[in-house]
């Protein structure tokens, strides 16, 4: 009974170890922070500063950003065109649907089957601004982000991204230079996470989305980085938005999300109740995997053996070996 007790909890420990192996990431991203690459107050000029003037442009001044067509909703209007307004010296690029196909068709055509084959229109969305970005380099900007300074002092990172709450980076602002090593690998991942997880709003956010992008950059830094070229830095909280000094404005988005993203918010805002329910689950079928095995055992026992109850009646964890004194008692015996 304990060589195969020893079995069960080996298959049990193997079947965990599996489970956290292919959540490492995911776990990982907890504790990540990104304060190692933060872009600090004290790097960032404020606003007019004649600093801006001496800091190295790195990204080329190029805007893009998405959208079915040429012709946008009355309410991102004001923030796209506060973008234009300010960065009158950038080139402008909005891609629409039919140029963002042509695009990948002409450019990249190993990936024109999974780009088609999407989904959900925002995953080509999502898609489409990792390519523009590894291709041409400058700044993405999503339509319900407006412009709340110029982006001068973000052009001097070789790649940047956007730190959001409660963990990993978000993919609505992104700055680049052509071919930069971080945004390469992300196209590279894109085949690999393309998988369907029935629900829409993790099948977006795990395949194309803010979720698919935070494992990759993860996995990129945890490798390692050689060059500062090759670095990712991380716009924090306070310089997206929120103040005076800030990069960006937030308007009304997500309009691509459903009931099942509503049921995810909530989660989030109950996660320790779900955390519980998690480990409560867990104990359940640890208890069921246990008594499938006691019963598995129990089958072709011996005539006599007890077979009823949810575990064997006894289970013989360890064999007491016999004392000088237990065999002179049983000599003894025999003797009388």
């Amino acid at each position: 009974m304990r060589k195969g007790l020893v079995i069960f909890l080996v298959i049990n420990l193997l079947f965990v170890a599996f489970l956290v192996r292919s959540v490492f990431t995911l776990l990982t991203l907890l504790i990540e922070d990104g304060g190692k690459d933060a872009i600090h107050r004290s790097e960032l000029p404020a606003p007019g500063s004649g600093l801006i003037d001496d800091r190295p442009q790195l990204i080329p001044k190029i805007i893009h950003q998405t959208y079915i067509n040429e012709s946008l909703p009355a309410h991102w209007k004001g923030a796209q065109q506060s973008c234009i307004d300010l960065h009158d010296d950038y080139e402008y690029k909005l891609w629409t649907d039919a140029k963002s196909r042509e695009f990948i068709a002409n450019e990249y055509p190993w990936f024109i089957d999974t780009f088609d084959n999407y989904d959900y229109p925002i995953q080509r969305a999502d898609a489409i601004r990792y390519f523009v970005l590894a291709h041409f380099g400058g700044v993405y900007i999503d339509l319900d982000d407006g412009c709340n300074r110029r982006l001068d002092p973000l052009l001097s990172y070789p790649a940047w991204v956007r730190r959001t709450v409660p963990t990993g980076i978000s993919n609505d602002v992104l700055g680049a230079v052509p071919q930069h090593p971080f945004f390469l690998r992300v196209i590279e991942s894109l085949q690999n996470y393309n998988h369907n997880w029935q629900v829409p709003y993790i099948t977006v956010m795990y395949s194309t989305g803010p979720l698919f992008l935070s494992v990759v950059w993860k996995e990129y830094i945890r490798w390692g980085i050689n060059n500062e070229q090759g670095r990712v830095r991380i716009l924090m909280p306070d310089h997206y938005n929120k103040h005076s000094w800030s990069f960006f404005t937030h308007h009304r988005g997500n309009s691509w999300h459903g009931k099942d993203a509503k049921l995810i918010f909530w989660m989030g805002r109950h996660w320790m109740l779900i955390t519980t329910l998690g480990f409560v689950f867990a104990g359940l079928v640890g208890l069921c995997a246990w008594w499938v095995y006691g019963r598995i055992l129990l089958v072709g026992a011996p005539k006599g053996q007890s077979r009823g109850g949810w575990l064997p009646r006894r289970i013989q964890l360890y064999r007491r070996r016999p004392s000088p004194k237990d065999k002179y008692e049983l000599d003894d015996r025999r003797e009388v």
